[in-house]
């Protein structure tokens, strides 16, 4: 049978792997496909360098766009990243009727709609495995998988860089500016790593995996974002002599104790009991806990990005088209596992409604009747205390840490017991404040 004929747009370190584990694992993956996959095409403005990967096997072209005007070309695989060219040349190739492999995240949980959409239009498909944790094949456990559950709730670890700074700053007890400069130094971290730190690549990622599991249209706009750099080790610490470990997590929940129904969508910094095992996952790694009501609860785990990793979940896509190559588009997987007329419209709930437990870390004057205070306005807004750790000050001195963890309750509801506890003028400092998940 001939070989389907492939396409890179971009060919650096993810493209570079495409490459030359496709080569390399030739004879298997053809033996799983059914014919030959064979990148015939890649593009890149440094054509010289891209010659030095692919030597004579593959045409080399700096212009991306004289792969999608290739008719040969059946399916183009899109690694340049970014939300502007890349958008064009997806679509672009979608009117050609070339079916799409990406793993551009941001692309898709910002532009996902519309390029589904376009590609349902014209019958092709459109393949983003490694779009979300790398090689670990959590879309596909979502979208096929899992498809007899209904998925209750999703929490991941889907950012390799905060990963990493958040077990270097618990095992060396190092602040976060001083890991942040190791992890640009190893590498895990880019020269401007805003989009890692602050969450946004993670939110990414939750987003995609938010609309497969709840048959909801990508909403990034709609996700609640917040990032690491404004953590410090010595919460950390204090996490850790209450039995938990902090974590960056994207979080996805279905709500039905809402009228209508809702969804929670958030990336921040959580609390987890240390004996959970997603709170021992370290380094760069990856891991998504998945909570199904027939399955209970699943867990995946693995490389969250590099080169071979993320190309292993590219050449899944490659090997998924290829075997439905020839298939009648009505009865594919759909592109967010649901047909688009069972679309749900749940909407994503405000950050106000969400349902979580808190740590609090007030720095109090050490007097009397400051924590029968706090304790007070708490019960006020009928938020429960779990626990409380207070630091013995040292001799002479006139303040001390309060730690708190609450039960769960409606973060509108600590919003406005947080401001009036900050207002007390025994509270000495802005109160610290942070989420804790049970994942039980």
């Amino acid at each position: 049978m001939k070989a389907i004929k492939v396409g890179l747009l971009g060919i650096g370190t993810v493209g570079s792997g495409t490459f030359n584990v496709l080569r390399r694992n030739q004879a298997e993956i053809r033996g799983r496909a059914g014919r030959g996959i064979e990148i015939t095409m890649v593009s890149r403005r440094n054509v010289a360098l891209a010659r030095e990967i692919v030597g004579d096997a593959a045409q080399v072209v700096a212009d991306p766009r004289e792969i999608i005007a290739n008719p040969e070309i059946d399916i183009v695989v899109e690694l340049i990243g970014g939300c502007g060219v890349a958008r064009e040349l997806v679509l672009e190739a979608i009117a050609a009727g070339k079916h799409v492999v990406t793993a551009n995240k941001a692309l898709l949980a910002v532009h996902g709609t519309e390029i589904f959409a376009a590609a349902r239009e014209k019958g092709v498909m459109v393949a983003f495995e490694a779009a979300v944790a790398g090689g670990i094949p959590i879309i596909k456990a979502l979208r096929e998988g899992l498809t007899a559950n209904r998925i209750e709730w999703l929490a991941g670890i889907i950012n390799g860089t905060t990963n990493f700074i958040l077990s270097e700053m618990r095992s060396k007890g190092l602040d976060f500016a001083t890991v942040l400069k190791e992890a640009q130094r190893l590498g895990y971290a880019e020269s401007d790593p805003t989009f890692d730190i602050e969450g946004v690549d993670a939110a990414h990622k939750a987003t995609i995996m938010s609309a497969i599991a709840f048959g909801i249209p990508v909403q990034f706009d709609k996700a609640h974002v917040e990032g690491i750099s404004q953590l410090q080790a010595t919460d950390i610490k204090y996490a850790e002599q209450l039995g938990y470990r902090i974590k960056l997590l994207g979080i996805a929940r279905r709500r039905s104790d809402v009228a209508g129904g809702g969804i929670e969508l958030r990336v921040h910094p959580t609390l987890i009991p240390a004996q959970r095992l997603i709170a021992n996952v370290e380094g760069a790694m990856n891991a998504v806990v998945v909570q199904a009501d027939a399955v209970g609860t699943t867990l995946y785990y693995g490389k969250g990005a590099g080169s071979e990793p993320t190309a292993s979940a590219v050449i899944a896509d490659l090997v998924d088209i290829t075997r439905l190559h020839t298939a009648d588009p009505d009865h594919r997987v759909p592109h967010l596992a649901f047909q688009p007329d069972s679309m749900s419209n749940t909407p994503i709930l405000p950050m106000a409604q969400v349902l979580t437990c808190f740590y609090l870390r007030l720095c109090v004057a050490d007097e009397a009747g400051v924590l029968s205070r706090i304790t007070t306005i708490l019960a006020e807004h009928d938020i429960s205390i779990d626990a409380v750790l207070q630091r013995e000050s040292a001799e002479g001195e006139k303040q001390t840490d309060l730690i708190i963890l609450t039960h769960e309750t409606q973060e509108g509801r600590m919003n406005t017991a947080l401001a009036q506890m900050q207002s007390l003028p025994t509270v000495l400092a802005p109160i610290v404040r942070l989420r804790k998940e049970e994942l039980a």
